[in-house]
């Protein structure tokens, strides 16, 4: 895989960077995400206009078709302005979903809408007791006549708020397959409750309480609904890494700034040799941070599963730590104003530090890259 900017990748990005830097300023993004929103619709429209909503969704569905090393150039562009708006969740995980299991059917409805920045799709699989092992679901779908009764809760739904249907697990009755179901918001029996991410993100709990589908909800078979939701999360992995590393890029770039402007005994901080060094190791964590992103874009080619497993669980732990580095830094060397909420410095570390937590934890994809090297 050439990660070589392409000429329309590289009039992509740059784009993508004005929009952002005129646009999408940070005080806008504050006052979304301090105003409980987390969501601008006109952000979203335009992002849809750009071509970013529709990148990894196939030209038959109004999108571009285009592979992983394109949306790491849009990532890497979200993660350097902290872009609130569910581009991931939806864009990028659903739309893998749908694009990889779901029926002819489901995709002329969702995919299309997706792409155009009509309708907003996100996962639903975390549950309360679960962790991050989707295996161990416990919402039930019980046959009823030719559809399903959904029962259960789900928590952390990544923009819940506004998505306009799910995809949630969910174990069907008399078997151990945990199948996927593709749940509109309206569905009756369906509640959905917001709250705000330590990040400036919005979450929701959901709870089922006797929705009732029909057969056509599920996406793809019953036995599956497990893969079809791996597939998803490994795009999320792999958006995410390639995010970090736009974010920890911009951070160090605001620090940097920073020691320059900052004076102490009549001379720059920039001057002083320790915290020169001190920069120069954020840097060298920001190149393995985007190695890595590399690495875990290249796993979604991967047709061997244990190695795709692999590639994406060592970038995750990987760039989980060099966000913590960075960010952890980026604040010390701020000193006393770093632990401000006034400075950018602070949003980032946030959103940096809730890296590690989203889609699996450092201790999860530990164990993951464990069992994959034992297969």
């Amino acid at each position: 895989m050439d990660f070589t900017y392409s000429e329309e990748q590289q009039m992509l990005a740059d784009s993508l960077r004005r929009f952002i830097d005129t646009e999408y300023t940070f005080e806008k993004r504050r006052r979304s995400a301090r105003g409980g929103n987390s969501f601008d619709r006109a952000i979203w429209s335009s992002l849809a206009e750009m071509g970013v909503l529709g990148l990894g969704i196939s030209s038959a569905y109004g999108g571009f078709g285009e592979g992983a090393a394109s949306q790491l150039v849009v990532q890497r562009e979200l993660g350097r302005g902290l872009v609130l708006e569910p581009v991931t969740p939806s864009a990028v995980m659903a739309a893998a979903v749908l694009s990889a299991h779901a029926s002819a059917a489901q995709k002329d409805q969702w995919l299309p809408a997706i792409a155009s920045g009509e309708r907003i799709v996100t996962l639903a699989y975390l549950e309360p007791t679960t962790r991050y092992r989707p295996e161990s679901a416990r919402a039930s779908a019980e046959r009823q006549g030719e559809g399903y009764v959904l029962n259960g809760s789900k928590c952390l739904v990544w923009h819940g708020e506004v998505a306009d249907a799910f995809l949630v697990t969910a174990r069907v009755g008399g078997s151990k397959d945990v199948a996927l179901f593709l749940v509109p918001r309206d569905a009756a029996g369906l509640a959905c409750r917001g709250y705000p991410t330590m990040d400036g993100l919005r979450a929701a709990d959901l709870v089922l309480e006797n929705v009732v589908l029909g057969a056509e909800a599920m996406v793809g078979q019953a036995a599956d609904g497990l893969a079809a939701l791996e597939h998803g999360l490994d795009h999320g992995i792999a958006a995410l890494c390639a995010e970090a590393s736009g974010a920890m890029e911009k951070l160090i770039d605001i620090t940097a700034d920073y020691l320059g402007a900052r004076q102490q005994f009549g001379k720059p901080l920039a001057t002083f040799q320790s915290l020169q060094h001190r920069i120069a190791e954020m840097l060298l964590q920001k190149e393995l941070a985007l190695s890595m992103a590399y690495v875990a874009a290249q796993a979604l080619d991967e047709t061997d599963p244990a190695q795709r497993r692999r590639m994406l669980a060592a970038a995750k732990v990987t760039v989980a730590k060099a966000g913590r580095f960075v960010g952890q830094q980026a604040v010390q060397l701020h000193g006393g104003m770093g632990m401000t909420d006034e400075l950018t410095v602070g949003d980032y570390f946030k959103r940096l530090t809730m890296i590690d937590p989203l889609l699996g934890d450092s201790d999860y994809h530990l164990q993951r890259f464990g069992e994959a090297m034992a297969a």
